[in-house]
């Protein structure tokens, strides 16, 4: 389905850092498998972290062909820059990023679109029992639930699933106030780390926006990207941050 930039309904933004594994498993084939089934118009936005591999190439080979599908080279900068920068790209009236391993496939739409229509603003995805994933992960998973729950005072069950939608406006007002991680934008490497959803959830509730969240398949993808002790101190480390900054004013509406 060809699409002009002024009538779009859904935006696929998919952050892309070293994949060229999981692209030639043909991880994008059940991606536009699913979305040419649809009858709403939409585009893909492949945000590439600035890969050393040969992710770009793989890209551009696989999108050369689609008018509504676009690789945007970024430098390295982390999860969360990687994707703020494809969410202002975007311009469909609804906005999704998600993972490339697909650990939560794209199929899992069909459970998340109906809750715009109930007139939600953000609905993310949340994962049962967290299926595959080491016991270990698990319990640290439960830990910095209850830390969060404390010290933000999120009332989700999951706030860390890769799969999360949002009204066009909802987006632009929820990252333009992000502090932590629209500073990475500007240079700051991060890596994969708790704290950029929790920023994005911690602001869409300081705005009022309505949030669904809604239980989603997911299966556990092993990744080098991801060191359970880092990652667990660079999570409590933000969840200070961001607690910090809200006491210093710096996410008035």
């Amino acid at each position: 389905m060809q699409n002009n930039e002024k009538n779009i309904h859904l935006s696929v933004v998919i952050p892309a850092y070293n994949e060229e594994e999981n692209l030639k498993f043909g991880v994008s084939q059940e991606l536009f498998k699913y979305l040419e089934k649809q009858s709403f118009s939409w585009e893909v936005i492949f945000v590439d972290d600035g890969s050393k591999d040969s992710t770009v190439r793989v890209l551009e080979d696989i999108t050369r062909s689609r008018t509504n599908v676009r690789v945007l080279k970024e430098p390295h900068r982390g999860k969360g820059g990687t994707v703020i920068a494809g969410m202002f790209k975007a311009v469909g009236e609804i906005i999704l990023f998600c993972d490339m391993d697909q650990a939560t496939p794209i199929s899992e739409l069909d459970k998340i679109l109906p809750k715009f229509r109930e007139n939600y603003d953000v609905v993310i995805g949340s994962r049962k029992g967290r299926e595959g994933a080491p016991f270990l992960r698990k319990i640290m998973a439960w830990g910095f639930s209850v830390l969060r729950t404390l010290v933000l005072r999120l009332p989700f069950k999951d706030t860390q699933c890769g799969f999360k939608a949002f009204k066009k406006d909802a987006a632009r007002n929820i990252f333009e106030k992000m502090k932590i991680f629209r500073g990475s934008m500007l240079g700051e490497k991060t890596g994969v780390t708790a704290g950029f959803d929790l920023e994005l959830l911690y602001i869409a509730r300081k705005l009022g926006l309505r949030i669904a969240e809604v239980e989603v398949v997911w299966h556990h993808k092993e990744s080098e990207r991801v060191t359970p002790l880092r990652d667990s101190w660079e999570g409590l480390r933000d969840l200070v941050r961001i607690r910090l900054n809200a006491l210093a004013g710096k996410y008035k509406v």
